[in-house]
This record gives C-alpha cells, structure tokens and sequence, in this order.
C-alpha cells in the first residue's frame, strides 16, 4: 500500500488495506471474505483501483444507492475507466427518467411473460442433453448457457455469438486488469457492429427499439446506443449466470433446504428472495457529487465509494440470524441485490423469472443432487460475485 495514493483529507486511521478484487478467502467464499469489513470503520479509504472509499453499514449502503442528488451513479464501477457510460445505468434522473424510458418495455410483465415458455422450453432441453451422464460442470453446462441463450432470443442474435460473448462478460467482471482491458475492447468493437448492422436494417428485438427509439424529442445517438446495449448486456446475462451459481451450489451442499423446495414447489419465489438476499453478488460504486462531510467523514467531488450488496445482507441490525438461509424468512426481499431507488434493476422480474425457471426444471429432472467428490467449486470476485467453476454429480434413474 503507497503512503503517497492517500489523499491530504483522508485520515491515516480511515485507510484500510483492501482490494475488492483480491480480498483474503475470495477464491473459497467471497461473501465471506467481505465479513471483516464489518469491522472496520463506516466508511474507509483504500488506496487500491484508483483510490476510493468503501461503506461497511447496511442503512448507509442502502441511503447512499437511494440518494442520486447526494451520490451520483456516473460512474458505477471501480476503477473508473474512459469509456462511453452505460445507459441509463450510469445516469442521474432527469437523464435517467427518459433513457430508462427506452429500456422497460422490453422487461414489462407482458414482455417477461412472452420470454417465459421458450425459456422453460430451453431449459429442460438443456438438462436433458447432460442428464444421462450423471454429471455436469454446471456452470458452463448450464448457469451461462440459459440466461445467454435467452440473451440472444431477445436480442434476434445468432447462437454463434455465444462463445465469444459469454467468455468477454466473464473476463470483464472478474478478470485482472489486463483481463478487463482485453475484454471490454473486444466487447465494445462487437457492440459498435451490432449497432450499425441494426441502425441498418432494424428489427423487433428489444436491441432494435430500445437504440431506434427516441429521447429528449430526438433519435438515440450512437455513443447512447452503446451505453445502452453494453447495459443489455451486462444486465441481462453476466449477473443472472453468477446468481444460478450460488444457488446451485447452496443446494448441492443444502440437502435439507432442497427437499424443502421439492416438498413444497409455491415457496420457491420466496426462496429465490432470500438466495438473492444472501448471496448479493453486486459491488457497485457511486460518486461523490460535492466536496462535503457525510456522517463525519470528509469527502471531496469525484470520489467513488463501494457499496457492497452482501454487507447490506449481513448486517444484523436489517436482518436477523443474516448468515443463515430461512426460505419464509419476512422480509427477504430489502436485499439491495439489485439496488435501491430510481437505479433499482429494471430488468429484475425477468431475471427472476429465470431463476424461477432454473429451479423448477432443474428440480424436476434432478431432485437429488451433490458436489462432485474430489472436486471444489472455484468462485472469484470483483464486481460481480461468481461461481467460475462447480461439477455437480446425481444418480440417474
């Protein structure tokens, strides 16, 4: 840690040495991982990704998300980096009101609804490909390949972009830095042609109307358009693959919470509230507006401070017995997994309506199933929480 990154207003006793892409115990449990920081003051500056400070108290978590006029969402990712914005991700209302505008019609309940059947459709069709064998590396056999492959049934993409796509939006979460540099370039030139192509010749794929649309009285620009698309698709695919993770693994190593759910199939929207609660996977960052003293701490325009979904979850003070899973626990759904206020997810019904897919088809198929012996999940961190790789094993009947 360098002495000379910490800036003049920040005092020593508030400089934590942390990195939310590496911390301690990440590479078993990153969830966990982040526990210690409980522990530390409210709010801390570490010097790592840029410098930026970190909130490790659920109410402040969850105020800071809700409060744009105090924290702004233009830059949601830590370390900032120059590129076109995400859209209407890293957006502050009015923007945010009208480009957000764009987006919601592709994730109304009618919209979700018509993307359920050949959702369900792919799921049991993928699981019936693998099921003979008695095993699977779920997480490429199935946890990326279902939100993907609806992804691309959205989108009017062709199948043959799903590699490419899927390794990119996996490097750009959780790679190092090189990774994510690599990543992001390669994204970005496959966003910029498929913007072309569909300004081009338009369809009526969520993609088409959402960058043919238009806002403040005029066309979407280009540079809008590709906020908007890389928002599709982070959104869309990268954190509904890492949420099917950590569920799958919770059930793999919870026979007891699984016979629950098989015993009694109504309570699994409860059940995914709660897996949502327990397993936040987001790391988002918001910037300081003004030069200002927020809760004693001395903050200065242009900061970024972390916002860790799962410290919310953790906090005792929101949440009784927090670390424990309880499917009928009341008020599992403040979990800040998908934000708080105007920024709160707007594609979060379709994203648990293919939760709920998974696990009613998955199930169905393979009530009964476990970590493969010799074998250990591999999970990593960053802005996303993910499972990287997980063999699950079943007796087939």
């Amino acid at each position: 840690m360098n002495a000379d990154q910490i800036p003049a207003h920040v005092p020593r006793e508030l400089v934590v040495d942390f990195d939310y892409f590496a911390p301690e115990g990440s590479d078993r449990d990153p969830f966990l991982a982040l526990t210690p920081l409980r522990e530390k003051p409210p709010f801390f500056w570490t010097p790592y990704n840029g410098g930026h400070w970190v909130a490790t108290r659920g109410a402040d978590i969850k105020e800071i998300l809700g409060d744009y006029q105090t924290f702004s969402s233009s830059a949601v990712f830590i370390p900032k980096i120059e590129r076109p914005r995400l859209v209407p991700v890293e957006q502050d209302p009015p923007e945010h009101t009208e480009y957000r505008r764009l987006m919601m019609p592709a994730f109304t309940p009618d919209s979700v609804e018509k993307f359920t059947a050949p959702a369900r459709t792919m799921a049991a069709k993928i699981i019936d490909e693998f099921y003979a064998d008695g095993e699977c590396e779920f997480i490429m056999a199935f946890g990326v390949k279902l939100p993907m492959l609806i992804f691309l049934n959205m989108s009017d993409l062709p199948l043959s972009d799903f590699d490419r796509l899927l390794q990119n939006a996996n490097d750009n979460s959780r790679g190092d830095a090189a990774t994510r540099e690599r990543a992001w370039n390669e994204i970005s030139a496959y966003v910029s042609k498929l913007i072309k192509e569909r300004r081009a010749h338009p369809g009526r794929d969520v993609i088409s109307n959402a960058i043919n649309g238009q806002v403040f009285g005029r066309p979407v620009n280009d540079a809008e358009a590709f906020g908007i698309v890389n928002a599709f698709l982070g959104g869309g695919f990268d954190t509904v693959q890492a949420m099917m993770g950590w569920i799958a693994k919770f059930l793999a190593e919870s026979p007891e919470h699984r016979r629950q759910l098989i015993a009694e199939p109504s309570l699994i929207p409860r059940a995914i509230d709660e897996m949502l609660r327990r397993f936040s996977i987001s790391n988002i960052a918001r910037v300081v507006r003004n030069d200002m003293n927020f809760k004693g701490v001395e903050m200065k325009s242009g900061e970024q401070i972390l916002l860790p979904a799962i410290l919310h979850s953790f906090d005792k003070t929101i949440f009784e017995n927090p670390f424990e899973v309880d499917f009928r626990r009341p008020d599992a759904r403040m979990h800040m997994t998908f934000s708080n206020g105007v920024h709160k997810c707007p594609g979060q019904n379709l994203g648990i309506a293919q939760l709920r897919i998974f696990l009613e088809e998955w199930l169905k198929r393979i009530p009964d199933f476990r970590i493969k012996p010799s074998t250990v999940p591999k999970t990593a961190t960053g802005i996303v929480h993910g499972v990287t790789e997980m063999w699950l094993e079943w007796d087939v009947k």
